[in-house]
């Protein structure tokens, strides 16, 4: 028997797919990567609908959406906030940026220049941001969405290990199938498809959704598994460098919350699978000579390691 937290979290996914057509895959990793309390990074070209499966989410979940554009000439304050002397009250304000929202979308992100990229780093990890000395807590769920472009493009700066770090998840969208594609030029404007989307769970909810994928029971096989996993990765056969603890628990994180979104209270060695590659292909360089980038050797590597 499924628990509510699944039937609606499954509610959520179906009206985000009725916008974002033919990309049940993508839509559900990104719900599963908000469900495990992570940020999500979407790699892909200017079009594919980033920024519209970002909106369908906010509005689904009865979520506070703000979307940024992030240029060179961004600044730390124009994301965060500014203090404000306020001439009746005789004191200064603060007057928040648009990263006080439950989901944020920070499109473009490496079009930004490494000052106003690493603004983000605190927010991400410490639901809080600082400025002038004083912190303020981000709002509860705090969700960011960032999109980047190809790195070959004109004006992107590279993302640092440490803020990809930050980013539990990475996925792609890529172009539709042709059957989507034709249900996109048939069909209504992305625009009014949103326009109608109403809230399915409402942010506490949410919470509740979070809550409860955080005690999904792992059994002792199944770590023995991920340790198997983990230790593969450091061995110097498949990565330059091997994953981190942290990385390890960023794995079991969203795997947890797989196994919510399928509606089992267990996480199953498939869990870790099917997130494998968007958890840990942005951690790793594959080592020079595989023929092979770091998501084509992450599965690579999870197909040679052996069940316990």
């Amino acid at each position: 028997m499924t628990h509510p937290d699944h039937d609606l979290l499954q509610q959520v996914q179906n009206q985000i797919s009725t916008v974002i057509k033919g990309k049940a895959v993508q839509v559900s990793d990104c719900l599963a990567c908000l469900v495990a309390g992570g940020h999500l990074l979407i790699e892909d070209l200017p079009g594919v609908g980033k920024t519209t499966l970002a909106q369908a989410l906010a509005v689904s979940l009865g979520l506070r959406f703000s979307r940024t554009q992030f240029t060179a000439d961004l600044l730390p304050s124009d994301l965060l906030g500014v203090n404000i002397f306020e001439r009746e009250a005789q004191r200064f304000v603060f007057k928040p940026g648009p990263v006080f929202a439950q989901v944020l979308l920070a499109d473009e992100i490496n079009r930004a220049g490494p000052k106003t990229q690493s603004a983000l780093l605190e927010a991400m990890e410490e639901r809080q941001v600082t400025v002038e000395g004083e912190s303020h807590a981000l709002p509860s769920p705090f969700f960011v969405i960032a999109t980047q472009n190809p790195s070959e493009q004109l004006g992107t700066y590279p993302l640092p290990e440490s803020q990809l770090d930050r980013f539990l998840m990475t996925i792609r969208l890529g172009y539709p199938d042709r059957a989507a594609e034709r249900e996109l030029l048939a069909g209504e404007d992305g625009r009014e498809l949103l326009a109608r989307l109403q809230p399915v769970m409402n942010p506490a909810q949410l919470l509740a959704a979070q809550q409860r994928a955080r005690a999904v029971t792992v059994s002792a096989a199944l770590l023995d598994y991920l340790q198997a996993l983990l230790d593969a990765t450091r061995s110097g056969q498949w990565f330059v460098e091997g994953l981190s603890p942290r990385a390890g628990l960023a794995w079991l994180r969203a795997a947890r919350a797989k196994a919510l979104l399928a509606g089992r209270s267990h996480v199953s060695p498939e869990d870790l699978q099917a997130v494998a590659v968007q958890v840990l292909a942005h951690r790793l360089r594959a080592r020079s000579g595989s023929g092979r980038g770091a998501a084509e050797q992450v599965r690579a590597l999870v197909e040679a390691v052996a069940l316990p």
